[in-house]
């Protein structure tokens, strides 16, 4: 990390008065007393008292109880299981559809088709038909309905009217793998399934039939599937068990209200996947109150969403800023879908989006800005983004790069909030805000609620020093259990057997004196030569300023007794690995970050795996250069890229 990074940009100060962030900050002073001027004091209230925070929080985002609880939090020490707002009544669905207006709710583009708007008005009618041919159906509180679907405006209003009932919700993209879905749902054992006949990627149709009913045969749990004509107006379903069109199954009547089953705080909404690379998908419990609160608090504070505005996320149903997307719905703004490829029919096809639908405040990968900066499209020339007043960045940490590449080529007067966290807690725990600058290669501030730290190796919390990423408080968006474990032991190990009682993320950070954080990758993939931690994430950032790496992975390697650094390197176009190249990948490791960042062994390979998510696989790769084998591959983008790693002669050679 550079000691001196760059600013890049600053909030005005009426940005700064307008923002939510400060309207939160006067409501909890008048609420409590207090007389906060500045974040860093907000944000030590919210960590050291957790009871006040999270109910100011939720009185003002507006949170509907049917019932009333008269303790936020059974104990602030407690972690994990702490109960959050026990006896409180609500239900999730009725608080993102507390608008029955003509406001449009969602704005859905794929590729080569017409824009399609839903207004919030259409979209509590389509829930209501929905929820009532569910019930139907004999869907009822607790039991799962699941989606294998694009990123569709159906697949919000299914998940509505699921949880509308109290069941809970799980979904997949379609381009998972047979094996990936069954991983998945074959351990939650959903009672409806709700697909598409198939979707749209590189202006290529592709069927999703075959594959649904060859899932569906497996899963006898299923008793309806609900398929939705998106590729074919009039789909054949007739080798699809138990299948019936959309269009068939949704109530024909009109002028329904939808009543709302009301839930306890700490039932379960949403189960999410842990990717799976090393094993079975860890499955994920996650509560309807704890992931209402806490994103609402990263939309309306965090992100300063209004109702005016209209929120973009590049994302599919298969990863979890799809559900923190639609959350948005709560706050009453406009949310944008789309579903296919975001370089077709040419790079710039997000940006044409975000000008035509005035898209305020636009999400996508880390992944995606690299891409497009290898692209060389420079939206700034060619489109309107006046609207454009927010770019959220995750999946991946974005190096220094990328975030020039956002101030020089898409906008200078815009905040880039490069966000972190996880499908865990389906939320943050480092973020945007609204009122503070941007500094290249940093994510602004921990969130508010999460009392977050990095620990160094004699687990004590260090500040300008790479660390562990850490929450030492109970926040509400934990996952209240893993589906089917045992004494949750699966539970216990996947985050508190390093710190008992203390929430190990599995990230290295380092967090600096003003509150800033930088990403160094995951801890799991940590490099060790000489015994010296070393996070991936220090090595991508360098090798993003080469013109001739058009991706890279780096995985240390068991060699004589220690760890010798190896990067494979993906080449752009044209170019070949010389000595030269070597030479200049190394020079520009040792300058920007230090001698010992630097590979053993730099390795040319014809691709770099992924998860579905767009998640680089280190451990993957390292298990398959060691020999051992990858229980899981179905969970990968491009599983055949792993093969090549099987027998690379240089891994052998002293």
């Amino acid at each position: 990390m550079t000691n001196n990074p760059k600013l890049l940009w600053q909030p005005s100060a009426e940005r700064i008065e307008n923002s939510n962030m400060k309207k939160f900050m006067g409501f909890a002073n008048k609420k409590y007393g207090y007389n906060f001027a500045d974040y860093d004091g907000l944000y030590e209230w919210s960590v050291n008292n957790i009871s006040e925070f999270w109910e100011a929080m939720r009185e003002f985002a507006d949170i509907r109880f049917s019932e009333s609880s008269d303790k936020v939090i059974d104990d602030e020490t407690k972690m994990p299981f702490a109960k959050w707002f026990s006896g409180a009544k609500l239900n999730f669905a009725e608080n993102l559809l507390k608008y029955k207006d003509d406001k449009t709710a969602i704005i859905f583009k794929g590729e080569d088709k017409p824009v399609k708007k839903i207004s919030y008005s259409k979209l509590y009618n389509e829930t209501a038909r929905l929820a009532l041919s569910l019930k139907e159906a004999g869907v009822k509180k607790g039991d799962r309905v699941s989606g294998f679907i694009p990123n569709i405006p159906e697949a919000v209003i299914a998940m509505l009217a699921s949880t509308s009932i109290g069941a809970v919700w799980s979904s997949c993209s379609p381009d998972f793998g047979i094996k990936g879905v069954l991983d998945r749902f074959g351990q939650i054992k959903p009672k409806v399934l709700f697909v598409a006949d198939g979707y749209f990627f590189k202006g290529k149709k592709i069927d999703s039939l075959k594959n649904i009913a060859d899932i569906v045969k497996k899963l006898p749990s299923i008793e309806k599937v609900v398929v939705i004509p998106f590729t074919e107006a009039s789909p054949e379903i007739k080798d699809v068990p138990n299948a019936i069109l959309y269009d068939d199954f949704i109530s024909n009547k009109s002028g329904l209200q939808l009543e709302f089953t009301q839930v306890d705080f700490n039932d379960p909404l949403y189960i999410m996947y842990s990717s799976g690379t090393t094993g079975l998908p860890k499955c994920m419990v996650q509560s309807v109150g704890g992931v209402l609160i806490n994103q609402m608090k990263e939309h309306i504070l965090h992100t300063d969403l209004k109702r005016e505005d209209t929120i973009f996320y590049f994302t599919t149903c298969g990863w979890m800023m799809w559900n923190w997307l639609v959350c948005a719905l709560s706050v009453g703004a406009s949310i944008v879908l789309f579903d296919g490829n975001p370089f077709y029919p040419d790079p710039e096809a997000l940006w044409r989006l975000a000008e035509d639908e005035k898209i305020s405040v636009f999400g996508t990968s880390a992944g995606y800005i690299s891409a497009l900066m290898s692209s060389g499209a420079k939206p700034v020339e060619k489109y309107n983004l006046s609207a454009l007043r927010a770019v959220l960045s995750t999946g991946s940490p974005l190096s220094i790069e990328g975030f020039e590449y956002i101030y020089n080529n898409v906008k200078k007067d815009v905040q880039l909030a490069s966000i972190s966290g996880g499908s865990d807690l389906n939320g943050c725990f480092a973020l945007g805000n609204p009122m503070f600058p941007v500094y290249a290669g940093e994510l602004q501030c921990r969130g508010l609620g999460m009392k977050v730290s990095a620990f160094g190796q004699d687990g004590k919390p260090v500040i300008g020093q790479e660390g562990e990423l850490v929450c030492e408080a109970p926040f509400p968006s934990m996952p209240i259990a893993f589906w089917d474990d045992s004494n949750n032991k699966k539970y216990l190990s996947a985050y508190f057997d390093t710190y008992p009682g203390i929430w190990r993320h599995g990230d290295f950070i380092i967090i600096n004196d003003r509150g800033g954080v930088v990403m160094h990758g995951r801890s799991d993939a940590t490099l060790n030569p000489g015994g010296v931690r070393i996070g991936t994430a220090e090595i991508y950032r360098q090798l993003d300023q080469i013109e001739e790496i058009n991706d890279s992975l780096v995985v240390g390697q068991n060699w004589e007794n220690d760890i010798r650094v190896v990067l494979f390197v993906k080449l752009a176009d044209g170019y070949k690995l010389t000595n030269s190249l070597k030479d200049k990948i190394k020079t520009t490791i040792r300058k920007n970050a230090s001698p010992r960042h630097i590979p053993k062994l730099i390795i040319d390979v014809p691709d770099i795996p992924y998860t579905l998510n767009m998640k680089k696989v280190e451990i993957a790769v390292k298990k398959v250069i060691e020999g051992k084998p990858v229980l899981n591959k179905d969970s990968l983008k491009n599983p055949e890229s792993l093969d090549y790693f099987a027998n690379v002669k240089e891994l052998k050679e002293k």
